[in-house]
């Protein structure tokens, strides 16, 4: 099962390999883009991009001397229709360059490129929400040749697309940023922290009132607050435990290591981290996480024990116990 990291600058690649990273994945500014569109969205993660296409070049020569692959991203929610030609234009570039995969986002966009026959892997990244095997074989029908599944599958859900899909690679999250919502109908931007941030860290304060208009009762005011709080509680474990780390440094949060044993067991390809715009050293640390887990899975050992150790690893088991840092909660039942 490979380890699949986010990349957003070229002095990233070589520690992240070192780590243990198998593939990693990226996105671009095209040279003219920002010009042309006034936006530097060319996929869902408009601030963690490589700066332009000189550096795409120099970041596939520098995976491919290190024997790792790298996929191009182009998963924003929405593109005009020049844009789109844009990115055709793109994936040519990187085609002719020599570029592992695309990870696409828009069927439509998929489809055009997949008539292009390109020699290169095309990805239908988790913001196209794929969900059943019904999904998985549409998409396989216009020419992807791996799903990354969305946040917040079951294990059985993936199990049962993966057995009806065996021609697909399949690849899952397993570390890092949990979405609020349903990130493949999100509309929303994440705006950096200084202008909001994500629409989804909110902190609106939220009054109350009965359709009859008649007042509240202790008992109805008693509930909500006892519910706004527990939301809360959700919130800060989706949102990396308040972004907080070991003395290691290995991130809290998002995870799904316990489930590693059950995603290798029925073929999955690869896990991915996520976090393209995170320091370098949490991006290290989140791919060193993950390889000691697959190192000790790979050792024989029982699903158990592997689910014992990816608990211990941080020394913090109380945070696993209950299931809201979890990707994957039926993996601790």
């Amino acid at each position: 099962m490979k380890i699949i990291a986010p990349l957003s600058r070229l002095a990233e690649i070589e520690p992240l390999s070192a780590a243990g990273a198998d593939e990693f994945y990226c996105s671009v500014v095209p040279d003219d883009w920002l010009s042309r569109f006034g936006t530097s969205a060319t996929s869902r993660r408009p601030f963690g991009n490589l700066p332009n296409d000189t550096d795409l070049e120099i970041a596939l020569k520098m995976t491919h001397d290190l024997g790792k692959k790298l996929s191009l991203v182009m998963n924003a929610q929405n593109y005009t229709a020049e844009q789109i030609e844009c990115l055709r234009r793109l994936a040519a570039r990187f085609a002719k360059e020599g570029g592992d995969a695309l990870i696409i986002g828009d069927p439509a966009l998929l489809s055009l490129i997949a008539a292009e026959n390109y020699d290169m892997g095309l990805h239908v990244s988790s913001i196209a929400a794929c969900r059943n095997k019904h999904s998985a074989s549409f998409y396989g029908d216009l020419g992807a040749t791996r799903i990354i599944f969305p946040r917040d599958m079951t294990l059985k859900e993936m199990h049962r697309i993966c057995a009806a899909n065996p021609k697909l690679q399949f690849e899952a999250f397993v570390l890092n940023d949990g979405c609020v919502f349903e990130e493949g109908v999100c509309h929303t931007i994440h705006l950096p922290g200084k202008l909001g941030g994500a629409i989804c860290m909110d902190n609106y304060a939220y009054n109350y009132k009965r359709s009859d208009g008649l007042p509240l009762s202790a008992e109805e005011s008693h509930e909500l607050s006892d519910n706004d709080a527990h939301y809360a509680k959700w919130l800060w474990y989706r949102f990396g435990c308040g972004f907080s780390v070991t003395e290691e440094g290995y991130p809290f949060g998002p995870c799904g290591l316990c489930a590693m044993w059950n995603l290798k067991d029925f073929g999955l390809h690869s896990v991915k981290i996520a976090g393209r715009d995170a320091p370098l050293e949490r991006k290290v640390k989140s791919v060193d996480l993950v390889r000691m887990q697959r190192d000790f899975m790979n050792g024989g050992h029982r699903e158990s024990a592997c689910s014992a150790f990816a608990q211990g690893i941080r020394k913090r088991p109380d945070l696993c116990h209950h299931g809201l840092m979890c990707y994957y909660p039926d993996a601790l039942r």
